[in-house]
C-alpha cells in the first residue's frame, strides 16, 4: 500500500486540532438553545476516535490530512447525534454521557431530539461548505458514504434492531442478529471514518477494500469491548451508567456467550486487525494505540 510515514501526528495533537475545528464550525446562532444543545454533546471531552481514524487514514495513505478536517468533524457530529438519541428515555434512557448529564437532562427531551436531527443534516453541510480544497467528485463520494452509513442502511438500522432485541422481537437467529447490531450500530461509523479518509487521500479500490475490512474488524471489536465494559467497569471509568445492558435485557456478546467467551472473541478480533495491518505493511502508531488502549481498558 502507498504509505506516508512523514509528518506523523500524535493522537493528542489530532484531538487538539479536531476540538479546535469543531468549535470553529459550530457557531451559536438563533435559535440559541438549539445550537447550544448541539454543541453541548459534540464538544464534551472525548477520545475523538472516529475523526482521528479519518485523519490518520488520509495521512498514512499519502493524502493531505488538512483537507479531511471537515469530513472528520462531520463524522464526530454524526456520532454525537447517535449519542443524544441513544440516551433518550425512549431509547437507552441514560442520564449521563462522558461523565456529564445527558443532553436531554440539560436541554429537555424535545430540544435534544431536535438537536440530534439538526446534527444529522448539519454535518454534511460542514463537508460541503468547508471542503473547498476537494474536487466535486471527491465531495460527492464522501457524501455518498456519509448518507449510506448515517441512515436506514447504517446506524439507524442498527439502533432499531438493538431496540427490538430488548423487547425480544427477534426473528433471526440470535448470533446473526447480534452481528447485525454490532456491524451497523458501531462498525459502520468506523467504516465511514476510515473509508472517507482513504477517499480523500485518493486511495484505489484495493486500498479501499483493505481499509474497509480493517475498519469493520476494529469497529466490531470496539463494540464487543463496550459490552464487556458495561459488565465489569464503573461509572467513573465509563462516564455513563454501567450494568444497563443486563438490566434492560439487551442482546450483547456477554449476554449471549458469557464474559470469558466475549473476551476471547475480542482477542481474536484484535489478532485479525493486526493480521490485516501486518499483511499489507500498514504502519500506524495511532491505530496500534487505539487497539492497545481498548485492550488495556478491558484488561485482556
Amino acid at each position: 500500500m502507498k504509505m506516508n510515514n512523514n509528518n506523523v501526528i500524535s493522537m493528542e495533537n489530532f484531538i487538539e486540532m479536531v476540538n479546535k475545528k469543531l468549535d470553529e464550525y459550530m457557531i451559536v446562532e438563533y435559535p440559541e438553545d438549539l445550537f447550544k444543545s448541539m454543541r453541548y454533546t459534540v464538544l464534551l471531552p472525548g477520545k475523538r476516535l472516529r475523526p482521528i481514524m479519518c485523519l490518520e487514514t488520509c495521512r498514512m495513505l499519502g493524502g493531505d490530512y488538512e483537507k479531511a478536517f471537515p469530513t472528520a468533524c462531520a463524522i464526530e457530529m454524526l456520532h454525537s447525534q447517535t449519542l443524544i438519541h441513544d440516551d433518550l428515555p425512549c431509547m437507552d434512557n441514560d442520564d449521563y454521557r462522558r461523565g456529564k448529564l445527558s443532553n436531554h437532562k440539560v436541554f429537555g427531551e424535545a430540544t435534544a431530539v431536535l438537536a440530534g436531527d439538526a446534527l444529522l443534516t448539519f454535518a454534511p453541510q460542514v463537508i460541503t461548505k468547508f471542503s473547498q480544497d476537494l474536487s466535486n467528485e471527491c465531495i460527492l463520494k464522501v457524501l455518498n458514504e456519509y448518507f449510506q452509513y448515517a441512515g436506514a442502511y447504517g446506524v439507524i438500522a442498527g439502533q432499531v434492531v438493538d431496540i427490538e432485541s430488548e423487547k425480544g422481537n427477534i426473528t433471526n437467529e440470535k448470533e446473526a442478529t447480534l452481528n447485525y447490531i454490532h456491524l451497523h450500530k458501531t462498525a459502520d461509523l468506523f467504516k465511514l471514518s476510515i473509508k472517507t479518509g482513504a477517499i480523500i487521500a485518493g486511495a484505489n479500490e484495493k486500498q479501499l477494500e483493505i481499509m474497509t475490512s480493517f475498519a469493520e474488524k476494529l469497529g466490531i471489536a470496539f463494540q464487543v469491548a463496550d459490552d464487556i465494559l458495561d459488565e465489569i467497569s464503573t461509572f467513573e471509568a465509563l462516564g455513563k451508567t454501567p450494568g444497563k445492558d443486563k438490566a434492560s435485557g439487551k442482546l450483547t456478546y456477554v449476554s449471549l456467550f458469557g464474559l470469558e467467551n466475549a473476551k476471547c472473541k475480542l482477542a481474536c478480533l484484535f489478532d485479525e486487525c493486526y493480521d490485516i495491518l501486518n499483511k499489507h505493511d500498514i504502519k500506524s502508531e495511532i491505530f496500534t494505540d487505539i487497539i492497545e488502549g481498548i485492550r488495556q481498558r478491558v484488561k485482556l
